[in-house]
This record gives C-alpha cells, structure tokens and sequence, in this order.
C-alpha cells in the first residue's frame, strides 16, 4: 500500500542554533556568548565557583534561579525578545481556530464526513471469540521460549479476538486456525513499547511520517508508539490540533499509536481538554525546542502546570536541559565533534533535572526525565525516588551503545541533543539501567531530510539534531546488554514492560492473559550489518551504518496477526483505553 499523499502546510522556520534537545535544523546559527557555567566534570568553573555536588537538587535550583534573576539587562531584553517572537509563531501556527478550518478543508478533499471518528477497530477477526468451536482459537503460538514475565520457559500462547486468553504448557495441545510453531533459534517476545517517537506528520512529513514510521517499528518489533507533540505542525497543543493529526494517522499506520501533548506558555486552559481526548500526558522543554511554534517553559510556568495536571493525575514529560548553562557554554560550530560535545554540557542536564525534582516535590505531581545522558544526574534522581517522589527517568539506545572518542569528524549523523558522551559516562548509565535508577530505554527517534544533516559541511553546529534509530532499538540493546552478561529478559523489561506501565498502557508489555497479542518473534543469535537504505525509516541515515548487531526480529504480530508491511491494521490508542 502506498502512503496516502495529503498536502502539507508550509514549513515554520526552526531555530537557528539546533537548541533542541530532541531536534532541529538550523538556518543562521545564532551566537550565544562564550562564558562558562558550572562544568559538567564538577570542577570550578570560569568564575571561580567551587563545584556543586550533583545530589543536592534544592540548592542547584537555587541557585539556578538566582542566577537568572542577575541576567544582565541587555541578555535579558534579548532574551525577552525570542520569547515574544516564539509566541507570536505559537499563536499563529496553533490557533484552534485556524486548525478547525485546516480539519474542514481536509474532511472535504478526501469526502470525509464532518463527524469522522476513529475508523473501526481492525486486527485479528473480531468474530473469532464466538465462532465454531470455542475452544478453538484464531492464532496459537508455541516454543520453546516464550516470554513468562521474569523468564522464559515453553509454552503454547492462544489468541482470540486479538487477546491473549490463553497461555498453557507446551505439549498442552491448543488448536487454532492458524498455527506458528516457532524454531529452535526463535525466542517469542512482547511487543516493544516505544514511548517517545517524533512522526512529524502533518506539516513535516518529508522527516518521516506514520506510514514510514510504523513500518519501521513493526520491523523492529516495536507494536506500540507514542508519539511527540512537536515537529508536526500544528503541534498538538489543544484538542483540535489532536484530531487534525488523527487524520492523517487513521488508516495509516502499522502499529498501534498514541499521542503526547504539549504544554507551552499560555495553553494550561488547553491541557485537561487534550487529557479528557486520550492524550497520555504532557512533554515540555527547559530551553528552545528548536521549532518556534513549541516554545519552553520557564521553571515557574512548569510548576504552574504541574499543580494543573496534578488535578486530573496526568504526567509531565520533560526535556531537562538549562538555557543558560547552554548559553555560557562554547559555540557548537565545526566539523569537530568534541566542539559540539562541549556546547552541551552535562551541568545543563544536571541544572534542569534539579530543577524538575524540585517542582515536582512541590507540587506532588507526575513527572518524568526524557533521554538522559548525564550521568553526573543519577544520585539526584536516586535519592528524589527514595524520598517518594513520583518521577521516572528513562536513556536511549544512542547513548548506550555510541561514545564521544569514537565519532568521526563531520560525522553530523551522530548529532543529538543531548549529545552522546564519552565512555565513563555511558558505564554509569549502564549501572543506572541495572540499578533501576534509570527506568527504561526507548527510542528518541528523531529523524530529518538528509540536507538538513549538513552532510557536504559536517558542521554540528548547523546539523539537525537527532538519531534516527527506531527499527534497530532492540538489536542495538540486545548486542550490548549480551556483551555485559544481561539476559534477554531484562532488555524486555526495560523496552516493553516498564515503558508500558509508565504511560498507562494496560494492555501492552507482556505475554499475559488478557493483553493484547502484541508477539514478536525474535532470533537472538542471528546477526546482520545495518545499512540505512534497507530500513523503513524515510530518510536513509543513521550513526550505525555498517555496524554489526545481534539479534533479528523475524515477525511481529500485531493483536494475533502478523504485519504485512502493505495493509496499516493499527489502532489509534488513547489513555485509559489499552
């Protein structure tokens, strides 16, 4: 089946300096001044200041904010000045009404009626529960390694009407109409759950897109993703920008997919309405998203809407990195990467990540770490869960299998922000994945047009920032975590269960009565060599080109039935529905 083609607005300028964390290109790199903040190392920095211990959050955010409010008077209106610009765009770009008119031309090009739902529900014949034979069912499975929670054992899985409602010992003989008997080389998994997956579609759809997207992730065997407010234009920031992008994704994805919302300056009226429509909770930014259209939170507007959400229990979910920590550190330009590194340093984390325990603490709400990378970050975050804060953390493939020493100059694939460190700090998050510090690993797929990697230049300063890596999680995981000694069990838990749990997914993440039968089939001693232009991401570029991995997901059945790569049978999920 070919991707639907839907017109497309045209594109916001982004950010000139790729401050994103998660994202952006750049047109004309901005320069921000050469001062040095507190070093990510925990020396003294350029002022003299002795180092802060990384465990004390309340006296970072201290300081953090008085050293905002002794901004020098030109910084200040400067910076007052890009917050006007980005809201003006915001406002703009995210009307409601304007997007209600967007939704109304869309309905009427494609003879949609005005009161489209989501189309119904399609995957494993829903007929099959009460068809014939009851003991009979649509799909049996059986091997001899079958995820049991904690461990695998042999085991026949029965399916019907798309749900596990069956799981015996193998030889127990279970009959179906369709039967896959797994080889001696092949392991059953759960779907994998990727909560943190930038689509960019409507708006950007030449970056990815919920065909090319999903595609991706069930070859993967990622069965569930949610995907990010932002880079899509609108951003989904009220309800009627949730349901023009719900357009464009029913009837055209291959997995199950979710959606975030957004929370920026001023749209707090907007956030128990996004709740009420199924969104599974709320992403902001600490510093320029990189689109001008998704401006950040100040610490005290996060507050503000952390008490709101706290009314309904939703989840803040944060990119932690300080504004001005960025901005006193080095200009990221070059075809140097240590440059690069250098202009994202790990005090920026840590100064944000303060910040959030912090606000979370006041307030009692929900909230959750985006794509850690610092290391320097895990006491704080050890000892905020110890005193009973509910907050979670989570890494990314990228920042667990790649080191800083080893990417080439002008290598702009590898740019992410935050960026990939050096080899201590990528131990570190490995101790804090085990320790359970660090809560689980997904994706951060954040792809771009391959000009906008500045490719022929390999400046970093210049170059998209993000990594593109949502088909190859589980190989990627799978061959380092065996390299350490961890079993296949613990990498589920980390990519399918515990990222489940977090969002609200009830029925994804295991292999259990009652749960969807999301199955992958997995061969963990198979190996292969990634060539981008072999995935199904749209744009062929990745750091693991020609990178050796173990493991290979073979098939990926999506509530009984096996994706095809030609007819989109997933379901657009909402919260408190699966």
């Amino acid at each position: 089946m070919t991707e639907k083609k839907t017109p497309q607005q045209p594109e916001i300028p982004v950010r000139a300096e790729n401050r994103d964390g998660d994202q952006e290109p750049q047109q004309t790199p901005r320069q921000p001044p050469a001062e040095h903040g507190v070093r990510g190392d925990g020396t003294a920095d350029a002022t003299g200041r002795p180092p802060r211990l990384p465990g004390d959050p309340a006296a970072t955010a201290q300081e953090d904010s008085a050293r905002a409010a002794t901004k020098p008077a030109a910084a200040q209106e400067a910076f007052q000045a890009e917050q006007a610009h980005e809201l003006e765009v915001s406002e703009d770009v995210n009307d409601p009404e304007r997007i209600r008119r967007l939704i109304a031309d869309h309905r009427r090009e494609h003879g949609l009626p005005d009161d489209t739902g989501d189309a119904p529900r399609t995957g494993a014949d829903d007929q099959g529960s009460d068809a014939g034979d009851r003991r009979e069912f649509d799909l049996v499975v059986r091997g001899r390694r079958v995820s049991c929670g904690d461990r695998f054992a042999p085991r026949e899985i029965g399916v019907r009407g798309g749900r596990i409602v069956a799981v015996e010992p193998l030889g127990a003989g279970l009959c179906g109409r369709e039967v896959v008997e797994l080889a001696e080389d092949e392991t059953l998994l759960p779907g994998l759950v990727d909560t943190h997956v930038h689509i960019n579609e409507p708006g950007r759809t030449e970056w990815e897109g919920f065909a090319s997207a999903t595609r991706a992730a069930a070859a993967g065997g990622v069965t569930t993703v949610l995907d990010m407010p932002l880079n899509s234009i609108p951003a989904t920031v009220n309800v009627p920008a949730l349901e023009y992008k719900r357009l464009f994704a029913q009837g055209n994805v291959f997995v199950d997919v979710g959606f975030w919302g957004g929370a920026i300056p001023g749209n707090k009226p907007h956030l128990r309405g996004l709740h009420d429509d199924g969104v599974f909770g709320f992403k902001c930014f600490l510093l320029h998203s990189g689109v001008d259209e998704f401006p950040h939170l100040e610490a005290d507007e996060l507050e503000e809407d952390l008490a709101e959400i706290k009314t309904f229990d939703s989840l803040m979910i944060v990119h932690a990195e300080d504004s001005r920590a960025i901005d006193r550190a080095p200009r990221p330009e070059g075809d140097v990467y240590e440059n690069f590194l250098r202009s994202r340093p790990r005090g920026a984390e840590n100064l944000a990540i303060a910040e959030v325990i912090e606000r979370t603490r006041w307030t009692g709400a929900r909230s959750h770490i985006l794509h850690l990378s610092s290391s320097d970050a895990l006491p704080m975050l050890a000892t905020a869960k110890r005193d009973g804060l509910d907050i979670t953390v989570e890494t990314c493939p990228h920042y667990l299998t790649l080191l800083a020493e080893e990417v080439p100059n002008g290598a702009t694939a590898f740019k992410c922000c935050p960026p990939v460190r050096e080899v201590g700090n990528r131990e570190l998050l490995w101790e804090g994945l085990i320790d359970g510090t660090i809560d689980f690993i997904v994706s951060d797929h954040s792809p771009s047009t391959l000009d906008l990697k500045d490719l022929d230049n390999g400046d970093f300063g210049v170059a998209w920032g993000g990594v593109s890596s949502l088909q190859l999680g589980l190989s990627l995981i799978w061959t380092e975590a065996r390299r350490r000694g961890i079993d296949l069990g613990r990498v589920v838990e980390w990519m399918s269960t515990r990222p489940a749990q977090r969002a609200g997914l009830r029925s994804k993440g295991k292999l259990a009565l009652g749960y969807d039968a999301d199955l992958v089939v997995f061969a963990p001693d198979d190996a292969f060599v990634v060539d981008a232009g072999r995935l199904h991401h749209k744009n062929p570029i990745t750091p693991y080109q020609g990178k050796a991995l173990s493991g290979k997901v073979r098939r990926t059945f999506l509530r009984g039935t096996a994706v095809d790569f030609e007819t989109p049978r997933g379901r657009l999920v909402r919260r408190g529905e699966s």
